[in-house]
């Protein structure tokens, strides 16, 4: 009878951990699956990421505004002026999480 009791609490153990696993698994497969399908724009506004944006030849910024989660970026064509690189800084409240946005002109 001992010997009875004695598996069937290892095979309650094994079945714990086994099961633990599996959450681990999963846990680790959604986090990667969620931080896979967030874009540059998604990072850089939620998570205080970097994006790096690269115009056209010739273009130049005019404005840069957020829309929901879409970046907006109003340019006008201007072949005359030298290519610049404008930096869009996030200053949050608490300063964790700070997104930055690099536009450079070519």
């Amino acid at each position: 009878m001992y010997y009875l009791a004695f598996f069937s609490n290892q095979v309650r153990q094994l079945q714990k951990k086994t099961n633990m696993k599996k959450l681990l698994v999963l846990t680790v497969i959604v986090a990667g699956l969620f931080i896979v399908s967030c874009t540059d724009n998604v990072r850089a506004r939620h998570f205080g990421g970097n994006e790096n944006i690269q115009l056209e030849t010739g273009v130049r910024v005019v404005n840069v505004t957020w829309k929901d989660g879409d970046l907006w970026i109003l340019v006008k064509k201007d072949e005359t002026l030298k290519p610049t690189v404008y930096t869009f800084s996030e200053k949050s409240n608490w300063g964790i999480m700070q997104g930055q946005i690099v536009i450079t002109e070519n």
